[in-house]
């Protein structure tokens, strides 16, 4: 009657197993935020705003933007002002574009049915000089003042592997 403890110690192995495998993927992730939208899109005048509590200040690391939208989403691109502000005052402001969706209207991203999440690699290689909150900003600066079809805006700051420093 032995048999259901090989199976039983086994079992308790591989949820060790997979409880160390998802601690070391998230490990390098330095912070992530996201702004849900209401159902009319994004206007113009509402800002995605994400503080970063930054403690490690000797890795490298990357940002990245994750865009949620739906069919209604009527363009190819997107246009984003992004302004970035470090603990000590320094600024940073962008006005970047970021393609959706190929010349024939198919989606980038993954996604079911109607929504597709999309990453947009912003910035890699990112050096934090001094530890403290960082703040980004990023307002949608499309011509429309509601943009249809955008859901939520995120962000997630990830460290960059050893080997790509």
């Amino acid at each position: 009657m032995e048999t259901g403890t090989g199976t039983g110690t086994a079992r308790i192995i591989l949820v060790l197993f997979g409880t160390l495998i998802l601690n070391a993927c998230q490990h390098d992730i330095l912070y992530t935020g996201n702004v849900e939208f209401p159902h009319e899109g994004w206007n113009r005048d509402k800002q995605a705003r994400f503080t970063a509590e930054i403690t490690d200040t000797a890795a490298l690391a990357s940002v990245n933007f994750i865009l949620r939208t739906g069919s209604a989403y009527p363009y190819r691109n997107i246009y984003l002002f992004v302004s970035a502000y470090a603990p000590g005052g320094q600024t940073l402001k962008d006005t970047i574009e970021f393609m959706v969706a190929d010349e024939k209207g198919n989606r980038y991203g993954r996604g079911a049915g109607d929504i597709r999440e999309l990453t947009l690699n912003y910035r890699k290689n990112v050096f934090f000089p001094e530890k403290g909150p960082y703040v980004f900003v990023v307002e949608q600066a499309m011509r429309n003042e509601i943009l249809d079809g955008v859901y939520d805006f995120g962000i997630i700051i990830r460290r960059e592997p050893e080997n790509t420093r």
